[in-house]
């Protein structure tokens, strides 16, 4: 079994990418490796998709918005369709900072009266997300899906980055699934990087949380950010914890 998606040799895609934005990052992590562990009824057990209320979903780095369909299909439970009369109150909003990717998810969108798909770059622009929420009547995204993206912002942003985009989410979602990549990954992707004749990412050596990340990621937000571990759904064909969060009752 491979532990590593992003460990993937193959170096001569274009979308060996430093950001983690494979141009063909579905082909060898479908959808269904999450999906499967995620229980199609998610949205009735934390009490949502129900009534006149909206339902807002958020998927931070969402490549070409395969796994964001797919999760909307799988866990809206009534006829997805876009007939305006049948329109679903649940809406999910997709992100990446490459551009290409999200054009790509934008053409292919079965569903844009429910779906929408944005360029974002999280590190440096908030106002977006804030923007949709304010569109939607909204303090909070209900769920916020982040799989497969922590990984990417320490290397490329350093600690500092690592623990605000963490905080960030914390405080714009009610629920939080998150899915941190293993250390064996960061050693998996600077090494993917010199093979291509590139150096290590410049802030490599000099992190400090190292180690077992879905652990770090877990600490930070139950004891910074007012949030606490509700579910945890196993791991996936990669050894990833899928971990469950929620806004800590007060």
């Amino acid at each position: 079994m491979a532990t590593c998606s992003d460990s993937v040799d193959d170096l001569n895609e274009p979308g060996a990418a430093p950001h983690g934005n494979f141009i063909n990052y579905y082909t060898f992590n479908p959808p269904e490796n999450r999906l499967s562990l995620i229980p199609a009824s998610l949205l009735q057990d934390l009490g949502y998709n129900r009534g006149e209320e909206n339902t807002l979903l958020l998927d931070v780095g969402c490549n070409s918005g395969d796994l964001s369909v797919a999760f909307y299909k799988h866990v809206v439970q009534e006829p997805v369709s876009e007939d305006e009369s049948e329109k679903s109150r649940v809406h999910l909003l997709g992100f990446d900072l490459d551009e290409a990717l999200i054009q790509r998810a934008q053409q292919t969108n079965p569903l844009p009266r429910s779906i929408s798909f944005i360029p974002l770059d999280i590190t440096t622009d908030t106002e977006q997300l804030q923007r949709y929420l304010e569109q939607h009547g909204c303090s909070h995204f209900h769920l916020s899906l982040c799989l497969a993206v922590t990984m990417w912002v320490h290397l490329n942003h350093g600690d500092s980055g690592l623990l605000q985009l963490l905080s960030h989410l914390a405080s714009i979602s009610q629920h939080l699934l998150l899915e941190a990549q293993p250390w064996k990954c960061y050693r998996s992707a600077a090494r993917r990087l010199r093979k291509l004749g590139r150096s290590d990412f410049d802030v490599f050596k000099t992190l400090k949380i190292r180690g077992d990340m879905a652990t770090h990621a877990r600490e930070h937000l139950e004891r910074d950010c007012g949030m606490e571990l509700i579910q945890s759904y196993g791991s996936t064909v990669w050894d990833r914890k899928l971990l469950l969060f929620r806004r800590r009752l007060v």
